[in-house]
């Protein structure tokens, strides 16, 4: 039943993670806007969560979590496969080499930036209901 209980939770909680960790590098991009020769960098969400989901699968299968260094972040998605950092090809290009489009990573922030509020909300709304559960309130 826990089990059950936390497995529900296990999925939002990663896409939390990786919605945290997109934030971090479209925030990069922003920051090194004006730096000259810098290129844009994302990731596809949508695979690294699939495969976070498959390794955190397979590390519960296994029963231990392999990293290469004890200092790294367990974020299984963006550690390798199709979760790596891809270079953005700009629309149009600069003079200083710089592929950093503002419109583009402006509304790529905002947008990860409502659904990492939704997927916190959902978390948040999944937990009191299973503390409702546990307290036998009435839903």
């Amino acid at each position: 039943m826990i089990d059950q209980m936390t497995k529900a939770l296990d999925f939002h909680s990663q896409a939390l993670a990786l919605r945290a960790e997109r934030q971090r590098v479209l925030a990069g991009n922003i920051a090194n806007a004006d730096t000259p020769n810098y290129k844009a960098v994302d990731f596809d969400f949508a695979q690294a969560l699939r495969s976070a989901t498959n390794a955190a699968s397979l590390t519960e299968q296994a029963g231990e979590l392999n990293r290469t260094h004890p200092q790294h972040v367990a974020l299984p998605g963006i550690a390798g496969g199709a979760g790596q950092l891809q270079y953005r090809m700009p629309a149009q290009a600069a003079i200083d080499n710089n592929s950093v489009d503002m419109d583009m990573e402006r509304a790529q922030f905002a947008d990860n930036a409502v659904r990492y509020e939704a997927t916190l909300r959902f978390i948040n709304s999944q937990v009191r209901t299973m503390l409702s559960a546990i307290r036998g309130e009435p839903g």
